[in-house]
């Protein structure tokens, strides 16, 4: 079984359990924040959507600088509506799914780099960027999202078990 192969299932699990929290979002409260070091809930919610799409940077580039020291720094989406927020995941996902499914072993394992003005912050192989830039980032940040949703009174959806508002899925 190739890489890719073994990776796309859990991939798949968590995009969709993913796709189900963003659901959940009310736009009316899209401004709220729990304090004041943290971000907004559209904010979380727009990152959550452009996380996926750290699935194709890491195949289509060799490494990422998110603050080059000639050009543009990366500028993190805030999207205005629950719809864009969909929009954007479902298609970074699709996008991501794509180039993983037709990725051999051999460029799964070539080193990707994560770099800051010229400066590595990691290395690793393409493969363990994608568990961590990708897939663990989102359910990180997914987890948080669950928490914001219990705080401004939205229902959370069952993620790896029940929750208090629904039985698993």
């Amino acid at each position: 079984m190739s890489i890719a192969d073994s990776l796309l299932p859990e991939y798949d699990q968590e995009m969709s359990t993913t796709r189900r929290v963003l659901e959940r979002v009310d736009e009316s409260q899209l401004a709220w924040k729990p304090h004041e070091k943290s971000m907004t809930l559209g904010r979380l919610a727009s990152h959550v959507a452009e996380l996926p799409g750290w699935g194709a940077t890491t195949f289509e580039q060799d490494s990422f600088d998110m603050a080059p020291a000639a050009g543009r720094n990366y500028n993190p989406a805030n999207l205005a509506t629950r719809q864009e927020i969909l929009d954007l995941f479902d298609a970074n996902v699709k996008r991501s799914r794509e180039i993983i499914a037709r990725t051999d072993d051999a460029t799964m394992l070539q080193p990707w780099s994560l770099l800051r003005t010229g400066k590595t912050i990691f290395t690793l192989p393409r493969v363990g960027t994608l568990r961590a830039m990708c897939i663990s980032h989102i359910i990180h940040h997914r987890g948080q999202l669950s928490v914001y949703l219990r705080l401004t009174g939205s229902q959370v959806p069952s993620i790896y078990g029940p929750s208090a508002d629904e039985p698993i899925v």
